[in-house]
């Protein structure tokens, strides 16, 4: 799959790179959401396309080499493309990552006993729930 002209215009320059230890756990992160995407490719239960976007997301912000390898992959590449050019995320990936997110908020709001910080996550997840589901549908 070819790189957009936007794709493209989103790589690294010197400025945004960043320095020391925060480079080091950018890569670290980003190499980790790498690999439970590619899980995510096998297991049912794991969402590809969210872990791709952060490691996406982490690589373009530490190492140019490592992004321009992420969004010319010949498999994992059509996952962040169809987002990157404004495509969306399949429809799987929704709901998976939906279905992630909200066991993830619900978890975390049982463990919390300050009811502001419940109420926030509810709407944090509310919103975040109202733009994924909002984003287009690519054919994969």
């Amino acid at each position: 799959m070819a790189i957009s002209n936007e794709v493209r215009a989103t790589t690294l320059n010197k400025r945004t790179m960043s320095s020391g230890l925060v480079r080091v756990l950018l890569l670290g992160i980003g190499s980790l959401s790498v690999v439970l995407g590619v899980v995510g490719i096998f297991l049912p239960i794991l969402p590809t396309t969210p872990f791709l976007l952060l490691a996406a997301a982490c690589y373009v912000r530490s190492s140019q080499r490592f992004y321009a390898w992420l969004v010319s992959h010949p498999v994992l590449s059509k996952y962040i493309l169809a987002y990157l050019d404004g495509s969306g995320i399949p429809r799987k990936a929704k709901y998976y990552t939906l279905l992630t997110m909200w066991v993830t908020m619900a978890i975390s709001a049982l463990i919390v006993p300050i009811w502001q910080v419940r109420i926030l996550l509810l709407c944090i997840a509310l919103l975040v729930s109202r733009y994924i589901w909002r984003l287009p549908e690519p054919s994969l």
